[in-house]
């Protein structure tokens, strides 16, 4: 069974770097400079998912101004993909920004994923898009 928490102990923040090293890095080739970036601070928040004792997804939230967020990295172990995962993960995440006044949130996903988002309510805006990273990525919010 799959549990969804709030990251906010330096255990549960350990199992968020396990999923982003071996889901971003060993998976998708990332550079861990580039996947550890100036928004990971002790301040930062994440959300974690739990199979059990194992962590297996993962996101981090940064919080704009103006009632917006973003939802960041979100990353899912291979083995757990395509098992409704990456779907808890940004549930519950959205559910915890909603705590803090947010009823916008972005999500600039990889050009692969846009389909997964949009299943998940967000809008893609193929004019908005970013090649300047490690992947092509679109542009998509939704309303909370």
């Amino acid at each position: 069974m799959i549990t969804i928490i709030h990251a906010e102990n330096e255990w549960q923040r350990a199992g968020v770097h396990y999923v982003r090293t071996q889901a971003m890095i060993r998976g998708f080739g990332v550079r861990l400079d580039q996947e550890f970036d100036e928004r990971d601070t002790p301040e930062t928040k994440y959300i974690l998912a739990l199979d059990g004792r194992l962590p297996v997804g993962t996101c981090r939230l940064h919080i704009l101004d103006g009632g917006r967020a973003k939802i960041e990295r979100v990353c899912v172990l291979e083995e757990y993909r395509g098992k409704g995962v990456g779907r808890q993960v940004v549930a519950g995440a959205e559910e915890w920004l909603k705590s803090f006044g947010v009823n916008d949130v972005i999500i600039t996903s990889r050009d692969e994923a846009v389909g997964f988002y949009e299943k998940l309510g967000y809008t893609a805006d193929y004019a908005n898009t970013d090649d300047s990273g490690v992947f092509k990525t679109i542009y998509t919010e939704k309303k909370i």
